[in-house]
């Protein structure tokens, strides 16, 4: 059994989430999420926590007939890609201006057991 889920335009950038996803990457679904809890510092973890949850919730509504326990399932592949740039722009001295560059991320994580 095997299911994806998708968190697209998440304002953090894929920099910062790598970081959490990259701690994540290959557990067992149960032992990710009590470290997903555990890392209240980082806010992108609060989001990549969600899509497993997601993840495990389509597998669990895929295969209704049968009883899907979360210790049985590992993160099979997590990954984190670039996704649109807000550009904003910040008064600078004489008249002129500097670039902010708001970036965002996509997130995909697919479970399997």
């Amino acid at each position: 059994m095997e299911s994806m889920a998708k968190i697209k335009k998440l304002r953090s950038t894929s920099r910062k989430a790598r970081l959490v996803a990259d701690a994540v990457r290959g557990k067992m679904v149960g032992e990710a999420l009590s470290l997903l809890d555990l890392s209240i510092h980082k806010k992108v973890a609060v989001d990549i926590a969600k899509v497993v949850k997601s993840a495990m919730a389509n597998i669990q509504s895929k295969h209704s007939e049968t009883a899907v326990n979360v210790d049985e399932f590992r993160i099979k592949e997590i990954r984190v890609d670039e996704g649109p740039v807000m550009k904003r722009f910040r008064a600078r001295a004489k008249g002129s201006a500097s670039g902010i560059l708001k970036r965002m991320c996509h997130i995909s994580v697919t479970v399997a057991n």
